[in-house]
């Protein structure tokens, strides 16, 4: 019995492929046309997509060429395809805006960029362009059904750009480039401002600013304001950012880091005070 079935799946696969192999050199597109569509409907995207390649001229402007154009897109995203699938959608919506297929080729086409986004210590321009087509999917196409994972793509997005962001900053500050480390979490703490790594950045913000400084020098001498009591003023920045956390954060992991900062900073800036 069991020979018998396999007798009968590889001849109904070498008549498959034969049947595949005499539609692509057929000149008939209705034969084409039909296969790639049994094809498609069996999961077998990579030859419908040869198949459907071939006659996609040959249909424009006919009335099955919004259908064709459809499965033809879609199976470039079935076979993961995302740059040619992202293009092809765009092309479907732009050419058929009245089609009942117009929201879903829409949401695929959106979902093709984000499908191409890289992970986050890459560049992230992919990322920026997904996070634009999902948002004007969801401006054009407000009550779909597909708003609601469209959000939840973008919060992905939004958070890869988030982690890349905070990652160069605490490499500034790993690196000790404490300057350019407060500066780039300056800027992240403003950019995302309910960002899950909030606690983290605000930390290795005061950290930066606590090493930078310690290891300041007392005095800097400028143009305009002569003596400038650079330590003291450092010393102080870095108070005002532990006070902050401390207030912000008081069950922090980070906690007694941040108190043992803000004494060493408080025994330094008494210095300053017997001077005055």
């Amino acid at each position: 019995m069991n020979k018998f079935f396999c007798i009968v799946f590889v001849f109904t696969v070498l008549t498959s492929c034969s049947e595949f192999q005499k539609a692509l050199k057929s000149e008939d597109i209705a034969t084409k046309f039909k296969l790639g569509e049994e094809l498609y409907n069996e999961g077998e995207f990579s030859k419908a997509n040869r198949l459907f390649a071939q006659i996609v001229p040959n249909y424009r402007g006919k009335p099955q060429a919004e259908k064709l154009m459809f499965l033809y897109s879609n199976s470039f995203y079935k076979m993961k395809d995302y740059y040619v699938a992202g293009y092809q959608f765009e092309r479907f919506t732009s050419s058929y805006p009245k089609s009942e297929k117009v929201e879903e080729a829409a949401f695929f086409g959106a979902k093709s960029y984000y499908m191409l986004s890289p992970r986050y210590s890459k560049d992230q321009k992919e990322t920026k362009e997904a996070i634009e087509k999902l948002q004007e999917f969801i401006n054009v196409f407000p009550d779909s059904e597909y708003v609601a994972e469209s959000n939840k793509l973008i919060q992905e997005l939004d958070f890869k750009l988030e982690k890349k962001a905070f990652e160069i900053a605490k490499q500034y500050n790993h690196i000790s480039d404490y300057p350019a480390s407060v500066r780039s979490f300056d800027n992240f703490i403003f950019e995302f401002p309910g960002s899950r790594l909030r606690e983290e950045a605000l930390f290795y913000r005061l950290d930066s600013a606590y090493k930078l400084a310690m290891n300041s020098v007392e005095y800097k001498s400028t143009i305009q304001d002569g003596l400038v009591y650079l330590k003291k003023n450092r010393l102080e920045e870095a108070k005002d950012f532990a006070r902050s956390y401390k207030q912000s954060f008081s069950n922090s992991k980070f906690i007694d880091e941040v108190n043992e900062m803000a004494i060493n900073i408080d025994e330094e800036l008494k210095r300053y005070s017997t001077k005055s």
